[in-house]
């Protein structure tokens, strides 16, 4: 299993790899320093967006990804309906928004739907 990164530290890290990109991004909820997981939000700023969600690879230990509002883009509401749930089921919950025309989330590791 992969060492974790605290949450801080790999959002700090995700703003950068953004920033050199030129891609807008921006912390919209903050959440427990340490033990906080990520939701990234991707707006294409066309009113559709999608939602991922981290998770753990049963295979390897692996980190990898979820569409978590499906594989298709989904309006904005819908998508900040999702966060919403999801920081309603965990308080410690960070949430990144990435304003990207072309719909990039920048991660290195695997997304799925």
């Amino acid at each position: 299993m992969e060492p974790r990164l605290k949450a801080e530290i790999w959002i700090k890290a995700h703003i950068r790899k953004c920033g050199f990109m030129n891609v807008p991004v921006f912390v919209t909820r903050r959440g427990d320093n340490t033990a906080g997981s990520v939701l990234i939000k991707i707006n294409r700023l066309n009113d559709l967006c999608m939602v991922l969600t981290p998770t753990t690879s049963f295979e390897d230990g692996s980190r990898k990804w979820l569409q978590g509002t499906g594989p298709d883009w989904v309006d904005e509401e819908t998508a900040d309906r999702y966060v919403e749930k999801q920081v309603n089921v965990d308080p410690d919950l960070w949430v990144l928004e990435i304003e990207d025309a072309e719909g990039r989330h920048f991660l290195e590791e695997k997304v799925e739907s």
